[in-house]
């Protein structure tokens, strides 16, 4: 199915912003260069973009603009979080965490290291996991082990994470672009996450500490 496209001029009106604010945002990096797409018309050449994406993408700025600068919402959209790293002080400090989930986590991880992007997020999922009741601290770890395990599909995004239990029997999938997921009836779905959306919530609080 062929992805619905809106144009320029339509974007403008929908949304109110002007041209010189989206390119603007285009040069801070919070438009993605490759959704600016050049199509001819019968009017000559003009510019599309992939209509939920720009949309998405354009509520999101403007409600955050209001209370962040241009380059932290830069930062906050960026998909790449290579580069950042905290100390277990400081997520103690800043109460990214439990103290109980931190510490369940530890025991998986060498000692003294500082904690990526992606151990935030997958520590976030173990707390909400311990803190919800339904399942047993082994799960929880299976489940952050898990995480850790397929962190290179987790860079790529747009994935959800499921705990399912069948027959006493605990096991986790990964899904992208997940909208329904249905299981047979011995199976029970736990626990499930966007993975994107708790990235974009951890962003948020670690710019406003």
């Amino acid at each position: 199915m062929e992805e619905e496209l809106i144009s320029k001029k339509d974007l403008l009106d929908w949304t109110g912003i002007s041209y010189g604010q989206l390119y603007r945002w285009k040069r801070k990096n919070l438009i993605p260069e490759e959704w600016f797409i050049r199509k001819s018309t019968f009017t000559g050449q003009e510019t599309f973009f992939p209509k939920e994406q720009i949309l998405t993408r354009i509520k999101k700025i403007q409600n955050m603009k209001d209370d962040l600068s241009l380059d932290d919402i830069a930062d906050l959209l960026s998909p790449d979080q290579t580069s950042f790293a905290i100390s277990h002080e400081k997520i103690v400090q800043q109460t990214l965490v439990s103290h109980y989930a931190l510490l369940q986590y530890d025991a998986m991880r060498p000692q003294g290291e500082e904690y990526s992007f992606y151990d935030l997020i997958y520590l976030t999922v173990l707390d909400s996991l311990l803190l919800s009741g339904e399942i047993h601290v082994e799960e929880g770890k299976m489940a952050a082990q898990f995480l850790q395990d397929h962190t290179s599909f987790i860079k790529e995004g747009k994935y959800s994470l499921y705990l399912l239990r069948k027959l006493g029997v605990s096991f986790c999938l990964l899904i992208k672009n997940s909208e329904s997921v249905y299981a047979d009836k011995q199976t029970h779905i736990v626990f499930n996450a966007d993975l994107d959306s708790i990235a974009e919530k951890l962003k948020i609080t670690i710019l406003s500490k």
